[in-house]
């Protein structure tokens, strides 16, 4: 479905009232008012018979805020859930996907678009804070140690693969100082992605009240992070050796390997797909959460949201069933 958000139209109808009408004898000022084209310039024709600055949504999958295939699926194993067309632009499956909903460590997507836009040599070397290094043991972790010396690359690789909680600090803090000043940027970066309905307190989405997000903001993010051609490298990556140093300058080595599902072959994969990677996420408050990139029997890429679901393989089910059933 291609079609304007309905949740948006009262405040569009408002804003476009007001233009016309004055909303009375005073005029509005707006104070550090959004561009949507900040940064765009370059990428925009100029001059002459310049053509008209395109809508920020122009390649964007935009619907309604409505249930789309859901009564042929099992949907109520889910919160939420979202499927994209990439290549038509549209949402062939969805439920709920703009309510509010936590992310888990789906929230390390946007973790490592940050990162691969703002460090421009992975090969440098980040050194591990006792901060980064102190993460509950029952966390997901890359089992990092206050004093290794890694590189940004392999950092990368344990935020995206093995889903580390300490990779994702050690990297925020390397980028802004500290995790707040980073949760900021995260703020701000989701922001001029359109994804105004998230809030991130963290890199690598453990539980608090303020951390959320929604399908259809996690598919901006996830589409905006595709279009780096090193992320989309790692969520392909099955498995990864990396070595590195301990704080008394002695090697390191692990293995680390992906919690995707369907690359450890413990579900099926949808018929008709190939399964390009993705970002698992779990915790108690937010369920089972994945966002997978997949490309149909057409080579049409998709991405496929689940959040909130009430199992493992549930969540599993589900994935399949959206794929199947509604992007071949």
């Amino acid at each position: 479905m291609k079609c304007i958000n309905k949740k948006a139209l009262p405040l569009l109808l408002l804003c476009v009232t007001c233009f016309w009408s004055g909303c009375g004898t005073e005029e509005a000022v707006l104070e550090n008012p959004y561009d949507i084209y900040s940064g765009m310039e370059s990428a925009l024709p100029s001059g002459d018979g310049a053509a008209e600055k395109p809508y920020f949504s122009k390649n964007l999958c935009v619907a309604e805020d409505t249930e789309v295939g859901t009564d042929t699926t099992d949907a109520f194993v889910a919160e939420g859930a979202g499927t994209f067309n990439l290549a038509t632009n549209t949402v062939v499956y969805q439920k709920n996907i703009y309510d509010k909903l936590y992310p888990a460590s789906t929230t390390k997507i946007l973790t490592a678009y940050i990162a691969l836009n703002r460090v421009a040599d992975l090969n440098e070397t980040v050194t591990v804070s006792e901060n980064a290094a102190d993460q509950a043991s029952d966390s997901s972790v890359c089992g990092l140690k206050a004093g290794d010396v890694i590189t940004m690359r392999d950092l990368l690789y344990g935020l995206m693969l093995r889903s580390g909680n300490d990779a994702a600090i050690a990297i925020a803090e390397y980028i802004s100082g500290d995790v707040e000043s980073f949760a900021e940027l995260m703020n701000q970066e989701a922001a001029k992605l359109g994804a105004v309905q998230s809030h991130f307190v963290n890199p690598n989405g453990l539980p608090d009240e303020d951390h959320y997000t929604s399908v259809y903001d996690l598919y901006l993010l996830f589409r905006a992070a595709l279009e780096n051609e090193t992320f989309a490298d790692i969520i392909h990556t099955r498995s990864v050796d990396v070595s590195y140093l301990d704080a008394e300058g002695g090697a390191v080595t692990q293995t680390w390997e992906t919690t995707n599902q369907y690359f450890a072959g413990n579900y099926r994969t949808p018929e008709g797909f190939e399964i390009i990677g993705g970002k698992t996420g779990t915790t108690g408050q937010a369920g089972y959460c994945l966002a997978l990139y997949s490309q149909n029997a057409s080579g049409e890429p998709i991405i496929s949201i689940v959040l909130k679901a009430d199992g493992k393989s549930n969540l599993y089910l589900l994935m399949n069933e959206m794929l199947e059933g509604f992007a071949n």
